[in-house]
């Protein structure tokens, strides 16, 4: 699961596994990973790429997609 090169956005490489364990489980969605790690939706796809885990686009379920807007609309 581990990537062979750093990520440059991601300063706390212990939050960013544990984020990605959480985004794997199905716990959170992309939104909120690019969230808790600091970056962006889409520099957290690319790392998820990165690290060989297959994105899921769009919300899995209703938690996800009120994730998904609560994120949208903190970007205002």
């Amino acid at each position: 699961m581990a990537t062979d090169r750093r990520h440059p956005q991601v300063d706390d490489t212990e939050e960013l596994a544990t984020t990605i364990g959480l985004y794997v489980l199905g716990e959170i969605s992309l939104g909120k990973a690019a969230e808790r790690t600091g970056v962006t939706r889409w520099e957290m796809e690319e790392i998820l790429s990165e690290a060989g885990i297959e994105v899921r686009l769009g919300p899995q379920n209703r938690d996800d997609l009120e994730d998904e807007v609560e994120t949208a609309l903190d970007l205002e």
